[in-house]
This record gives C-alpha cells, sequence and structure tokens, in this order.
C-alpha cells in the first residue's frame, strides 16, 4: 500500500495552525526589522561613531550568551505558545520605551542600548521556542517547504520592514518604535491562537543534565555541529550589513531612506531564492550546496564592500541575500530533522546562540575593525573571511560536505 503524498505548498498555505504562525512570524519579524533601521540611524546621528554601531549587536547578544541554557530548557518544558507571546509582549514593551524616551525628548545612547538588551533577552527565549513550535504546525513531510514558506514570509518582512522604518524616521524619530510596539502585540495574540496539530511530548524534569543536553547533543552530531557553527563564523566574519548606516551616509551618500533600501536588498534576493526552493526543493548534494552558497555569500561581500556605484551595492547586497537563504534552508530543515522533538528547543537555543554570535557579534567585529582600519577594508577583510571559513570547514567536517538529502 502507497502512502498519501504529502500536501503541496498551497494546501500547505491554507492550513490555519501554519498560516497562525507565519502571521505571527512576519509581524514580529517585521517589527524587528523597522527596529534595525532606526536603531542604527539613531545611534549614528547621537554618537558619530562606528564603534557604538557594532556595541548595537553587542548588547544584544550577551543576554542570549548568558542565558542559552535556560531558554532552550524552558522551550522543552513549557508551553512553547505561551513563551513566544511572553516574550513579543516584553519586546513590544521595549519598543513603547523608545518611542516614549523619543517623543519626551530624553532618549539617548544609554537607555537604546539598555531597551535593545531587554529586547535580546525576550529573543533569547523567544527564538528558540518558536523554532521548535514549527514542527508542529506543518503536516509530516512538509518541513522543507514549511521553512522555506516561513523564510519567505521573514524575508517579506526583512524587505518591508526597514523601508518602512526609514520613512517613518524620517517622519518623527518616535514614529519606527510606535509601529513596532504595535506590531509585536500583533504578533502575540496570533501566536496565542494557535492550536497544534500534534499533542505536545512529556516533559523532561529539570534537572541540571536535561539543560545542558543540547549541548552535548550537537557535540555528538558532527553534521549538525559543522552546519551551526559553520553559518556562526561566515557570518561573524561577513557581517557587513552593520556597516551599512556609514555606507549609506558617507560612501554611498543617501540618507534615512536610503538605509532602509539597502537594508531590504538582502531580503529581496533573499525571497526570489525562497520562491524558488518552495516550488523546486534541493534534492540532492545537500552538504555542497550548502557551502558553495557561503562561498558565494563572501564573493558578493567584497563586490559590496568596495562599490561605491549604489545600483551595485544593491546587486551585490541581494546575491548575499539569495546565497545566504539557500543556506538558511538547509540548515534549519538539517538541524530540525536530525533532532528529537523533546530536544528542539534546547538545540534551537544553542543554534540561536550561534546566530546570534554570527549576527550580532558581527556587528561587534565590523564595528571595530571599521574603527581601526576603516569601513571599506572592514567590509572587504570580512568577505574574504567568509570564503576562507567555508574552505576550511569542508575539510574539518566532510560528513557536512557529503550529505546527499535531507531525510
Amino acid at each position: 500500500m502507497s502512502s498519501a503524498s504529502p500536501p503541496s505548498a498551497k494546501a500547505l498555505l491554507s492550513h490555519k495552525p501554519f498560516l497562525l504562525f507565519l502571521g505571527a512570524r512576519g509581524f514580529s519579524t517585521f517589527s524587528f526589522q523597522i527596529a534595525t533601521v532606526a536603531v542604527g540611524w539613531q545611534i549614528y546621528a547621537l554618537t558619530n561613531s562606528a564603534f557604538a554601531l557594532g556595541t548595537v549587536g553587542l548588547v544584544q547578544f550577551i543576554p542570549s550568551a548568558l542565558l542559552v541554557f535556560v531558554t532552550g530548557h524552558a522551550a522543552d518544558r513549557f508551553d512553547r505558545k505561551r513563551v513566544v507571546r511572553i516574550c513579543q509582549i516584553v519586546e513590544g514593551l521595549a519598543a513603547a520605551f523608545l518611542a516614549w524616551g523619543n517623543y519626551a525628548g530624553w532618549l539617548k545612547a544609554p537607555e537604546i542600548f539598555a531597551a535593545l538588551a531587554l529586547v535580546g533577552s525576550a529573543k533569547a527565549f523567544e527564538s528558540p521556542a518558536a523554532s521548535a513550535l514549527l514542527t508542529g504546525v506543518v503536516p509530516d513531510g512538509m518541513l522543507q517547504k514549511g521553512t522555506a514558506i516561513s523564510s519567505a514570509a521573514f524575508q517579506i518582512a526583512v524587505i518591508t520592514g526597514p523601508a518602512l522604518g526609514g520613512l517613518a524616521y524620517a517622519v518623527a524619530p518616535g514614529v519606527p518604535y510606535s509601529l513596532m510596539a504595535v506590531l509585536w502585540l500583533l504578533a502575540g495574540m496570533l501566536n496565542g491562537a494557535i492550536q497544534l496539530d500534534r499533542p505536545v511530548a512529556p516533559k523532561e524534569p529539570p534537572t541540571l543534565d536535561a539543560v545542558f543536553a543540547g549541548v552535548r547533543f550537537v557535540r555528538q552530531n558532527p553534521a549538525i555541529l559543522g552546519t551551526i557553527s559553520l553559518d556562526m563564523f561566515a557570518v561573524l566574519l561577513g557581517g557587513a550589513t552593520a556597516l551599512l548606516p556609514i555606507y549609506a551616509r558617507d560612501i554611498l551618500h543617501t540618507g534615512p531612506w536610503g538605509l532602509g533600501v539597502l537594508r531590504a536588498a538582502p531580503a529581496v534576493g533573499a525571497l526570489i531564492m525562497t520562491v524558488v526552493l518552495a516550488r523546486h526543493s534541493i534534492k540532492r548534494r545537500m552538504g555542497m550546496r550548502m557551502f558553495q552558497a557561503v562561498i558565494i555569500f563572501g564573493l558578493a561581500t567584497v563586490v559590496f564592500a568596495i562599490s561605491h556605484l549604489i545600483w551595485l551595492s544593491l546587486v551585490a547586497l541581494a546575491i548575499m541575500g539569495a546565497a545566504d537563504m539557500v543556506s538558511v534552508v538547509i540548515r534549519i530543515s538539517l538541524v530540525q530533522l536530525g533532532t528529537p522533538d523533546e530536544m528542539r528547543g534546547r538545540v534551537g537555543a544553542v543554534n540561536f546562540l550561534f546566530i546570534n554570535a554570527s549576527n550580532q557579534l558581527g556587528e561587534f567585529e565590523s564595528g571595530i575593525t571599521a574603527a581601526w582600519f576603516g569601513a571599506v577594508p572592514a567590509a572587504a577583510l570580512g568577505g574574504i573571511g567568509t570564503i576562507a571559513v567555508a574552505l576550511l570547514w569542508m575539510k574539518l567536517f566532510p560528513a557536512l560536505r557529503h550529505v546527499e538529502r535531507l531525510e
């Protein structure tokens, strides 16, 4: 007897739990992307410091690094929907605080950093819980398509969020933060309405061994360790997007709206790639495809670094986004399929820490190197470093290089 074929991508979009999850993810990401422009432009306007721009990433990373073992266990032990909803309410309150400070006229860089640290703490709990929640809202056999469609929603938010954030900031600095507060509240409401298809597995007691189980699981699985660490070190070195306020104002000579367009460009490329991947899943040579995508990402970073033409910079950023999306879909699918459901929260927390290290520590690294050498050399060196990491990881993790299919 042949088993029923999995539903199509179109049918998945009519699946109510997944649709609610998709809307919540979109609103939450949209809000966060508005913040990337508003906070980046305001910090640079207040300080004129590349180091301060890098610190934006650092103050968000530190809470996730300190809380990694607690957040993963929380995602596996407590109701994941509730964890995500509470986190989004906290993020909305932090955005409301920033809006209040702007309207009242007392907001300075230290207050912005304090709010970002609170958002970073909430994100540390939200991300592993939301990641583990994805497997419960898609039908069996649809994880890769569900991941691609979810990533498409993410990229749509990344495209539109920065552009709207730049326009809103041009109206008044408090406007983007007000929008963020409303959107995070809407995301929490949608998450609360999700009804899971499959029951949640029984929870483990909160033992010390259970708390550290996620790290142990990752260390014992070379393909998963290689996948997560590749993303961390490659993007850590290739974090040129942290320097976009400098490129927008001092190199490409544009304003907040131009910064929003530059921020959105990687997501345009990523969105095009997610449409392709949602219709045509990668069938073979998964490991090599991921390495190739990281190398292309590094090459595009170098092109962006040396460009003084806004159209060429936009093309390079779009290619970076498309290449990164191939890597993201393979990485998320490989990690989720290779992890038991009762471990997904803790493994997701480790994965989130690595992602934060790559994105937010990458911003800090870019800020430091830009302060030392200038923005253009810093971005170019980062792209070259990304290529070197991909080539080195191909040697260090042959099991990952030889992954043929996602099963």
